[in-house]
């Protein structure tokens, strides 16, 4: 199946605007392929490109901090331990993801798991943001490892479509002691290697369904995505400075039952 330019931007507004925020991109990826009619490996190659130009969006919002890192490894024990940190918690999901994403995509990749799975976040969400405990740590460097274990366990939950990896890192990251800001941008640095990766893979075991035809509405898609990602980090962490994850909760809810009414 064709994807038209107009699809194209749909799209790709839908993954920039959602890949970050704890509303779970791929849940809405379906949805909006759903509501155009779109199906088929080429939808899926689609999704491969425009989530590797999200994630794109983050390496050049977080530039520094992450070349800074890079450069300090053998230096400075603060760095060791942020890679650390990232590392262990991108792995559950990684191996997890290897033993089961097939098995996932089969059974739940449908609008009605991903809207059960938007709701029950969503309630999780608001639980977590009402009885959250005192935050105890303020940087990625400062979190144990124990901790950070844990963490990436939380965001392995985002292989259920419809659960979000941001929302469950950033719940996971709120419970265990982060701050809001803390929670947030761990997730955004558990991106990093987690999309890589799942974009490297699936490219590689997709690559014979990208042929020059496609080349524009695939430049427009992640064009588009890399804007609204970018845009989308910036805004989500000067509104959490102020504000609760309640009204992405409500949103989940609301939206999850609208799609289980509809299905109904």
């Amino acid at each position: 199946m064709e994807i038209s330019a107009f699809a194209a931007l749909v799209l790709g507004i839908v993954e920039g605007l959602t890949e970050f925020l704890p509303v779970s991109s791929t849940g809405h990826l379906i949805l909006a392929s759903s509501a155009l009619g779109l199906a088929g490996p080429k939808v899926l190659a689609f999704e491969i490109i425009i989530q590797g130009a999200a994630i794109l969006a983050v390496c050049w919002e977080y530039r520094q901090r992450l070349w800074r890192t890079t450069v300090s490894l053998r230096s400075d024990a603060g760095a060791r331990r942020f890679a650390l940190n990232v590392l262990l918690g991108f792995l559950p999901l990684a191996l997890l993801g290897l033993a089961f994403q097939d098995a996932i995509e089969e059974r739940l990749f449908r609008p009605v798991p991903v809207a059960i799975a938007l709701v029950i976040g969503g309630i999780a969400i608001l639980i977590v943001d009402r009885r959250a405990p005192r935050a105890t740590f303020d940087a990625v460097e400062a979190v144990p490892v124990r901790t950070a274990v844990w963490l990436g366990l939380w965001q392995a939950l985002a292989l259920i479509p419809g659960t979000s990896r941001a929302g469950a890192t950033i719940v996971g990251g709120v419970s265990l002691g982060m701050s809001r800001r803390l929670a947030t941008e761990y997730s955004f640095f558990l991106a990093i290697p987690t999309l890589i990766g799942a974009t490297l893979y699936k490219l590689h075991e997709g690559r014979d369904l990208f042929v020059a035809a496609d080349a524009l509405p695939f430049a427009i898609g992640a064009a588009v995505a890399f804007v609204t990602a970018l845009l989308a980090v910036r805004g989500f962490i000067r509104f959490i400075s102020t504000h609760s994850f309640a009204a992405f909760a409500w949103y989940r809810i609301v939206f999850g039952l609208l799609v289980l009414f509809v299905a109904w």
